[in-house]
C-alpha cells in the first residue's frame, strides 16, 4: 500500500485513515505498563468483538467521553440507568452485552489490581515481564492462558482472539510485520 510519507506499514493499516496510521505508528505494539491505559484498551478491544478495529478506533473519543475517561472506578459502579444511557449513545457501539461486560470487567480489573498491586503486574507476569515477538497469528498458548484466567475470574468478551489482539495492542506481543518500518528483531 502507498503512504504519503513513503513508509511501509503492517498490511492491516488503512493508508486513507490518518487516525489508523497514527495508532499503528505511535501506539500499537508499544509496551504499556500504565493500568489506566491497559483498562482503556481492554474495554476497546472487547467492543471490537465481531467488528473491525478501525470501527472502534473511529469511535474512541466518543467512548472516552461516554465511559468517563475510562476511569475504572467509575465504570465499575455503572448501574442499570447509566448502562441504559450508554445504550442510547449513538456515538459508541451500543451493544447491551458489551456495555454490561465493561462494567463487570471493570469490577474484576479492580480485584486483580488489589491482588497483584497492579493490572500491569498481573498481565506481564505471564511472560516474565518480557515482550514476545511473533507475527501472523490470531491466538496463541499465551492468549489462551490469559483468556482462560480472565474468564475464570468472571470477565466477558475476553476470548483468546480478543486477548491476542489486546496483547498486541499493549505491546506484550510485538507483531509488526517484516516489511513494516517499525519491525525489529528480538534483541
Amino acid at each position: 500500500m502507498k503512504y504519503k510519507d513513503g513508509k511501509k506499514r503492517c498490511c492491516w493499516t488503512n493508508p486513507k485513515s490518518q487516525a489508523y496510521i497514527e495508532y499503528h505508528d505511535k501506539e500499537w505494539g508499544m509496551p504499556v505498563h500504565d493500568d489506566h491505559k491497559l483498562f482503556e484498551m481492554l474495554i476497546l478491544e472487547s467492543f471490537q468483538a465481531g467488528l473491525s478495529w478501525e470501527c472502534v478506533l473511529n469511535k474512541r473519543e466518543a467512548f472516552r467521553e461516554a465511559f468517563d475517561g475510562f476511569d475504572v472506578h467509575k465504570v465499575s459502579t455503572y448501574d442499570e440507568k447509566k448502562q441504559a444511557e450508554l445504550k442510547q449513545n449513538e456515538r459508541i457501539i451500543r451493544n447491551q452485552r458489551k456495555i454490561a461486560a465493561a462494567v463487570t470487567n471493570a469490577q474484576i480489573f479492580l480485584k486483580i489490581q488489589k491482588e497483584y498491586k497492579s493490572f500491569s503486574e498481573y498481565l506481564w507476569q505471564f511472560t516474565d515481564h518480557k515482550v514476545i515477538y511473533e507475527t501472523g497469528k490470531t491466538s496463541s498458548e499465551l492468549s489462551d492462558k490469559i483468556s482462560k484466567d480472565l474468564k475464570t475470574r468472571g470477565m466477558k468478551f475476553v476470548g483468546t482472539t480478543i486477548i491476542y489482539s489486546y496483547l498486541q495492542a499493549v505491546g506484550v506481543i510485538y507483531s509488526h510485520e517484516k516489511d513494516c518500518f517499525l519491525w525489529k528483531e528480538k534483541s
